[in-house]
C-alpha cells in the first residue's frame, strides 16, 4: 500500500495529513504558516505528522499541496508590481473587465498589432518597440495579451520572446492561459498570473525544499482550482491557475469526510470564508471563470464564492451614528494573541500604556512588521521611508508613522505583502470568551478591551467589558457567515439580487420566526459541511442562525489537504472550427489557423492536435494510464432548406491518476 502526504499551506496554518491508499487517515498535524519562510511552517506540520505516525519519510509515495495564498494574496491587493503589453487594443479597453483597477499603478504599453478574428494580421508588431519599453521597466513580470490572441498567438509570441531577451523576467501570455475570446478578460487573467509568479515560486521552491530535508523524495504535486491536480512545474508557469486551490481541495476532501451528495461547503481560514455547493456528490463548477474577489477570470474552478472573512479578518469599530457597530475584514491582519508570541514584553508594555491613556488613540493595539524577502522594486519614496522604519521585530504603528500622509503608504506596503499588520480579530474574541486557547488570551482581553473603550456618535462605549465586546465580534462574525451562504444558496437557485435577498428584513424574520400578524418561517435547505481550524467552535452559531443542519466532519480542520491527497489530474484542450464562406473550414491550430476543404476533415485534423496535446500535459503533469473523453460541439443553421455549418468547439479531456515511483511503491509495499 502507498503512502500518501498531503499539505495544506493557508494563510494562518499549515495543515499535513497522512492517508493510506486513500483510504484512511493516518495522522494529521498542523503548524502556523510562516510567510517570510514558508519551509518553516511545511516542515514543521510534516515533521509533526511523520513523528505522530512512526511512518519513515521515505515510505511517502507521493506529496500534493494545496494553498490558499494565491487566492488570499487577490483578496487582499497583494501581489508583484507588473507591466501589461496590450496588443492591437485602445487605451478605451483598459476599463473593460476591471483591468484599470486590477493594474492600478502598473505601467501599460498599448502596441500596435493584432489579429483578425479570423486569425489574419490586423496590423504589424513593432517588437523593437516592446523589447525598448519593457527594457525600461522597474517591475517583477510582465503580461501580454493580443487582440484575438487565441485564433493567433503569433504576435504574443513574438512579443513574449523579444520581453524575455530584454529583460529577463517572466512573461505570461494570455493565450497560454485559456482558448477562448475576450480580450479584457483574458489580459486581467494574465495579469494576476505574472503578479503570483514570485509568490508561487517561492511557495513552490520553499515546499520541495522542505520536503527534501526530511528525506522525502516523492513527486510534488499542486491542486488547481477545479480540483484536479498539476504538476509543481506546471504550477509554476501557471500560478493563476492555483487560484482557489485550497477551497477545492476542500470541497473534494468534504466529499471524502462526508459522503454527502448535496450540501454547502463553508470552509472558515484565517484569511477568507469559501462557499461552494455539492451537487450529485461534485463540486459545481463556474462556466464563467473563477471569481475571486472582485476580479471574474478565465480560469476554470470550483464555482466558488469567496469571502474576505475568517477567523483573522481586521476588525472595524464603527464610530459613526448613534448605534454601536461591529464590521470584519476584508483585510487580514495577525491577532494580538498571535503577535505577542513573537515580542511579548513590547507587546505587553505598548498595550498596557495605551489602557492608562486617558483618550482612545487612532492605532491602539495595532503593530507592523517586515516580511523579509519580499520584492520592494518600483516603492515610491515616502512608502520607502515607512519601510526603513519597520523591522522583523513587532512595532507599534503609532512608532512607525510620523504623519497621517504616511497612513496611504503603509496601506501600499501592506498590499504589496512587504509588511504584516497586527490588530483585534476574531481569533482575539474566541481567545477572550474562552472558546480557543492556542496563543496568549491576556494579550486578546487587553485589545478587546482597548476597543471596547472607543465611543460611537452618542458618546457611549462600545462595550463595558472585553467579554462583551468579544460577543459583539463572534455574533458579527456569525450573521457575516450566514448571510454569505445564504447569497450562495441564491445564486446555485439561480435568483437575481442575491446580497439584498440575503440581507432582505422578511427574510431574517424568518430566520428568526419573529410573531406577529403575517408569520413567516425560514431556514435553509441544504446541510451546511463546517471546515476549518474554527469550524466546531463557531458554526454550531451560524447553523443555529440560519436554521440548517450543520455537519462538522472528524479531520474538517485538515479537509483542504486530505482533498489534496484524494484528487485527480486532468488536462484539458479545446479549440474551434469555423466556416468563413461555404467551401471552406478553418481549424484554429497552433501559431495560424489552417483552411480545410470540408469541416469533417477539419475537425478531425484539430481533434488530433488537441488529444495530443492533453495526453502530453497529463503526462507532464505525472498522471499514469491516461483517459481520454472528447466532446463536439457543432453548431449548424437552416438556410432556405439546406443545412449549413458554422462552428464546432471540440473539448479533450486527459485524466488519470498520479504516477507513483516504482521504489516508492515497492517501499510501501
Amino acid at each position: 500500500m502507498a503512502i500518501l502526504l498531503g499539505v495544506d499551506t493557508g494563510g494562518t496554518y499549515t495543515d499535513a495529513v497522512l492517508m493510506r491508499d486513500e483510504d484512511a487517515v493516518i495522522a494529521k498535524a498542523k503548524a502556523l504558516t510562516t510567510r517570510q519562510d514558508l519551509a518553516i511552517g511545511v516542515g514543521a506540520a510534516v515533521r509533526a505528522v511523520l513523528d505522530s505516525s512512526g511512518i519513515a519519510a521515505s515510505e511517502i509515495a507521493l506529496a500534493s499541496l494545496s494553498t490558499t495564498l494565491a487566492t488570499n494574496a487577490l483578496v487582499e491587493g497583494q501581489g508583484a508590481r507588473v507591466a501589461l503589453i496590450y496588443i492591437g487594443f485602445a487605451e478605451k479597453d483598459l476599463a473593460a473587465q476591471g483591468l484599470r483597477d486590477a493594474l492600478g499603478d502598473d505601467p501599460v504599453f498599448l502596441a500596435q498589432g493584432g489579429h483578425t478574428h479570423a486569425g489574419s494580421e490586423a496590423a504589424a508588431l513593432d517588437v523593437v518597440a516592446i523589447a525598448d519599453w519593457a527594457a525600461a521597466q522597474h517591475v517583477s513580470a510582465f503580461a501580454i495579451a493580443a487582440q484575438f490572441g487565441t485564433r493567433n498567438p503569433a504576435h504574443e509570441m513574438a512579443a513574449r520572446d523579444a520581453v524575455r531577451a530584454a529583460t529577463g523576467r517572466p512573461v505570461t501570455c494570455s493565450h497560454e492561459l485559456s482558448a477562448k475570446l475576450g480580450g479584457p478578460k483574458r489580459a486581467l487573467t494574465a495579469v494576476l498570473n505574472a503578479r503570483l509568479i514570485g509568490l508561487t515560486h517561492r511557495l513552490i521552491g520553499r515546499a520541495e525544499g522542505a520536503l527534501r530535508e526530511l528525506g522525502i523524495d516523492a513527486p510534488l504535486m499542486v491542486v488547481r482550482g477545479d480540483g484536479a491536480l498539476m504538476s509543481s512545474e506546471q504550477a509554476r508557469e501557471r500560478p493563476i491557475e492555483t487560484i482557489l486551490s485550497g477551497p477545492a481541495a476542500s470541497i473534494v476532501g468534504a466529499r471524502w469526510l462526508t459522503g454527502a451528495d448535496q450540501a454547502l461547503v463553508s470552509d472558515i481560514g484565517g484569511t477568507t470564508t469559501d462557499i461552494a455547493l455539492l451537487r450529485d456528490g461534485r463540486p459545481v463548477i463556474d462556466p464563467e471563470g473563477a471569481r475571486v474577489g472582485p476580479h471574474r477570470t478565465m480560469v476554470e474552478a470550483v464555482a466558488m464564492r469567496t469571502h474576505g472573512l475568517g477567523g483573522d479578518s481586521e476588525v472595524h469599530v464603527s464610530d459613526q451614528g448613534l448605534e454601536a457597530s461591529v464590521t470584519l475584514g476584508p483585510k487580514r491582519v495577525l491577532p494580538i494573541a498571535l503577535i505577542a508570541g513573537d515580542a511579548p514584553e513590547m507587546v505587553h508594555r505598548v498595550l498596557d500604556e495605551q489602557l492608562n491613556r486617558a483618550v482612545p488613540g487612532e492605532y491602539d493595539a495595532r503593530f507592523v512588521r517586515r516580511v523579509p524577502g519580499q520584492d520592494d522594486v518600483g516603492l515610491p519614496e515616502r512608502a520607502q521611508a515607512v519601510l526603513a522604519r519597520v523591522s522583523e521585530t513587532p512595532k507599534p504603528v503609532s512608532e512607525v508613522l510620523s504623519s497621517r500622509l504616511e497612513a496611504q503608504a503603509l496601506r501600499l506596503l501592506v498590499s504589496r505583502g512587504l509588511v504584516q499588520m497586527a490588530g483585534p480579530t476574531p481569533t482575539d474574541a474566541l481567545h477572550v470568551l474562552g472558546r480557543f486557547a492556542h496563543w496568549d488570551a491576556e494579550a486578546s482581553d487587553k485589545a478587546m478591551r482597548l476597543l471596547a473603550r472607543k465611543r460611537g456618535g452618542s458618546g457611549n462605549r462600545h462595550a463595558e467589558t472585553a467579554e462583551a465586546m468579544a460577543q459583539q465580534i463572534v455574533d458579527a462574525l456569525t450573521q457575516a457567515t450566514g448571510t454569505a451562504l445564504l447569497e450562495a444558496a441564491f445564486a446555485a437557485d439561480g435568483l437575481d439580487e442575491v446580497a439584498a435577498l440575503a440581507r432582505h428584513p422578511l427574510l431574517f424574520r424568518g430566520l428568526r420566526e419573529t410573531p406577529g400578524l403575517v408569520r413567516l418561517t425560514a431556514a435553509l435547505g441544504v446541510p451546511v459541511v463546517g471546515l476549518g481550524a474554527s469550524a466546531r467552535v463557531s458554526y454550531p452559531a451560524v447553523g443555529a442562525w440560519l436554521n440548517a443542519e450543520t455537519l462538522l466532519p472528524d479531520h474538517g480542520d485538515v479537509a483542504n489537504a486530505i482533498g489534496a491527497v484524494t484528487g485527480r489530474i486532468r488536462m484539458m484542450r479545446e479549440g474551434m472550427v469555423t466556416s468563413p464562406s461555404e467551401g471552406r473550414f478553418r481549424a484554429y491550430i497552433g501559431e495560424a489557423p489552417q483552411v480545410f476543404p470540408d469541416a469533417h476533415t477539419a475537425m478531425n485534423a484539430l481533434e488530433a492536435v488537441l488529444t495530443a496535446a492533453a495526453r502530453a500535459d497529463a503526462e507532464d503533469a505525472g498522471a499514469e494510464s491516461v483517459h481520454l473523453h472528447i466532446t463536439r460541439d457543432i453548431k449548424q443553421a437552416e438556410i432556405e432548406a439546406r443545412e449549413m455549418f458554422v462552428e464546432a468547439r471540440i473539448v479533450v479531456e486527459a485524466t488519470g491518476r498520479p504516477r507513483i515511483a516504482a521504489h516508492d511503491v515497492a517501499t510501501a509495499l
